[in-house]
């Protein structure tokens, strides 16, 4: 592979412009495609096959006229001292509602005094509108009159909220968090570089390169299914492997001119050598977000493919456009000459040129270090033994959005349950008496423990099936939620042997707490197929069986340590108010699985970077600690600049607004802080001088039957550099 990118580096700088107007082409061409057709999210996440899914399709067969078109929920509040049944507060709910009416997209409206949907106090209660169509179609026209029916309501002292199935919030593309994550990683990027061309560099490459991935993924939204927050991840980690696998290539480029190397020589060799790294880099990504999909989850395999399909194109555009900037640019990227310095500092600095102060004091303390890390890993990651799952509901949102306000004003008034109620249908096919045996269930229901009201079952056309409304007392995402969840699926078996009636819980919550369940079930099977795919890749990379065992294990450490911190900041709260989280709660619940996939192949790149050139190292001075030593040098800066850089890019996606955003990029920022600097620039190096050169140890028979795979190109530098020697001896 070393060779053919040689070539292709050399080629790129040749032709450096038409590789830049080609990678614009194509960016337009995406662009122009977007604006033909369109975007199609589609943010439905659920699991085809749970219980509450199976169950969903037996209601939509059984209830096919049931509530298919869009609502929204008008919300009221009596003012002060009085209650919705005062004659003056009554007359200005009607007064709205009539307004409501002169929508034509209305179906019908349930007043909150005909339907009894007021609360117990008479301060509270809510009118349901429901649309002609679905509450994906409601128009944008429907919700500016409702929204501005509410402004008049509010005017005349009646307090008015909306809620319902109709969403008025919606994640916003780009932005902020994008931009605040450029200009920090820019920030990074001079002060390493000294240079502000070559900080500017990874960042146009980086955003040509995101910007083909995120055309690609909108464009694909019109074909599959394809969430809005799948586009924000493929933006976070496209952004971030971007502007590093642009870094890595352009440090080893400037690193050759400055031992006097040509331009056009060096960018060949820094693609062929920097450039094999930078695509076993990416290839790892890719294999690790690919292989979500073996999850089985359909959201989960959209997310995992659409970052995987962004992280291939800044790959390529690395391994291309970089080389043709940097053959564009030529000497004007080469590093300053460094300062004279006196003898007595010369002195110091050639005894030191091979390390550096944490290089000799990690090596020098390596039985303690171990032991800090693992004491660290272990407080941090202590939470995760109460982890819980969920999907974020709107009480997790900010109080400034609409839904927020709606959600807490319905908790206020009919208690927090009525956020996420559970429908039960009723399956009485085989019972003698139907309707005597639904009454007798409905009755043992509201007996289960955490059940405020059950609703009287409505039954379908033919009288066989009918549907029971179930109140919790607690929120959806509450754990004693869950608890009742699955005491009425225990409590189906007995009522099917004695009436002859089946029970099938859904709903909206009840098919989060299935995709939470199933997504729990998921994680050690992933887990334990990234560990094997990681000690076999490894293993093959560095020739040696306790290198990729400690990778692995220090992957794993990361791991727990992530979600460790994720519980104590997400759901235990701590700290929420400084990271701007809106509320507390539950894990998301594909969070467990995202992280593991995601940070697997950032996790291995930080190993390959600094691992390859301990081995190099080691292979040519067969001294274990001055590999050590020399790989801490060289490329630790390097390592560390672009563990900074996916730091910041990550964190600024905290400033998003939507909370799932929010989490992700604060659980993804602080892995990699812990990952590049916990594990890799601490742990590996102190592990690694305890081990010595048993660290490389590998029997014969193995390492003749593993494939050879060069990740650094270091075989074409010894091939160009043989046949300098040789061409040097011939004359």
């Amino acid at each position: 592979m070393a060779k053919y990118l040689y070539k292709l580096g050399e080629w790129a700088s040749q032709k450096s412009r038409q590789v830049l107007f080609g990678w614009i082409a194509i960016l337009i061409v995406a662009a122009i495609g977007v604006g033909s057709v369109g975007i199609t999210f589609n943010d439905d996440m659920s699991i085809p096959g749970t219980k509450a899914e199976k169950a969903m399709d037996v209601m939509n067969k059984e209830f096919p006229h049931g509530e298919s078109g869009g609502q929204i929920k008008l919300i009221f509040k009596a003012p002060e001292g009085q209650t919705l049944e005062s004659s003056s507060t009554h007359q200005k709910i009607q007064d709205t509602l009539d307004l409501v009416l002169n929508d034509k997209a209305v179906e019908s409206i349930a007043n909150p005094y005909q339907a009894g949907t007021i609360s117990k106090n008479k301060e509270i209660g809510y009118a349901t509108i429901t649309y002609k169509v679905s509450a994906d179609k409601v128009t944008d026209a429907s919700k500016d009159k409702i929204k501005g029916i509410a402004k008049i309501a509010e005017k005349n002292g009646v307090q008015t909220e909306i809620g319902g199935t109709v969403a008025f919030s919606h994640v916003k593309i780009g932005g902020t968090s994008e931009l605040v994550g450029i200009v920090i990683a820019f920030g990074i990027l001079v002060f390493t570089f000294a240079s502000f061309l070559a900080a500017g560099l990874p960042i146009i490459t980086a955003i040509i390169g995101l910007g083909i991935g995120a055309m690609g993924i909108l464009i694909s939204s019109n074909f599959f299914s394809v969430q809005a927050t799948s586009l924000s991840l493929a933006s976070m980690i496209g952004l971030a492997v971007g502007i590093d696998y642009a870094l890595f290539i352009i440090s080893r480029h400037r690193q050759q001119l400055a031992q006097g190397l040509s331009v056009r020589e060096s960018i060949a060799r820094a693609t062929a050598t920097a450039g094999s790294a930078v695509v076993f880099a990416g290839l790892t990504v890719i294999v690790a977000l690919c292989g979500l999909s073996v999850v089985g989850i359909p959201f989960l395999t959209s997310m995992g493919l659409s970052a995987a399909f962004t992280v291939l194109i800044v790959m390529l555009v690395s391994i291309t456009l970089v080389p043709a900037l940097l053959g564009m640019f030529g000497h004007r990227l080469s590093p300053k000459p460094k300062k004279q310095v006196d003898s007595k500092k010369s002195l110091v600095v050639k005894k030191n040129k091979d390390s550096n102060k944490w290089g000799r004091f990690v090596t020098r303390y390596p039985v303690q270090i171990v032991l800090v890390c693992l004491i660290v890993t272990g407080i941090i990651s202590s939470p995760v033994l109460h982890m819980e799952l969920g999907l974020p509901d709107n009480g997790m949102k900010s109080k400034e959005t609409i839904e927020r306000r709606a959600y807490d004003s319905m908790a206020e008034g009919f208690g927090d349950g009525i956020n996420g109620p559970l429908v039960v249908v009723l399956d009485g096919s085989k019972s003698p008496n139907t309707q005597v045996s639904f009454t007798k269930v409905a009755k043992e229901l509201s007996d289960l423990p955490n059940v405020s009201s059950v609703s009287p079952p409505t039954p379908n056309q033919s009288g066989k099936f009918a549907m029971v409304t179930v109140l919790p007392k607690t929120g959806p995402n509450d754990s004693k939620t869950k608890d009742l969840v699955n005491d009425i699926r225990e409590k189906e078996i007995n009522v099917n042997k004695d009436k002859k009636v089946k029970l099938m819980v859904t709903g909206s919550t009840a098919v989060n707490i299935d995709i939470s369940d199933k997504l729990s079930e998921a994680l050690p099977q992933f887990a334990a197929l990234i560990v094997i795919f990681a000690l076999l890749l490894l293993l093959v990379v560095f020739r040696s069986i306790l290198v990729p065992i400690k990778a692995v294990l220090g992957f794993l450490m990361t791991l727990i340590a992530t979600l460790g911190f994720s519980v104590f900041v997400l759901q235990d709260g701590h700290f929420i108010n400084f990271f701007g989280i809106p509320e507390a709660g539950p894990l998301l619940n594909f969070m467990p699985v995202l992280t593991t996939g995601i940070l697997f192949g950032l996790a291995m790149d930080y190993e390959v970077f600094l691992v390859s050139r301990m081995r190099e190292d080691f292979t040519h001075l067969r001294d274990a600690n001055k590999s050590i030593l020399s790989s801490l040098k060289h490329s630790g800066p390097v390592v560390t600049a672009a563990g900074l850089i996916m730091i910041s890019v990550f964190a600024s996606f905290i400033f998003a607004e939507d909370s799932t955003i929010k989490a992700t990029g604060l659980s993804m920022a602080f892995g990699v802080l812990f990952d590049a600097f916990v594990v890799r620039m601490t742990l590996v190096p102190a592990v690694m001088t305890l081990l010595g050169k048993s660290a490389w140890y590998l029997p014969k028979w193995l390492d003749k039957s593993l494939p050879t795979i060069d990740v650094e190109g270091e075989s074409i530098t010894n091939h160009i550099e043989d046949n300098i020697d040789k061409k040097v001896r011939k004359y």
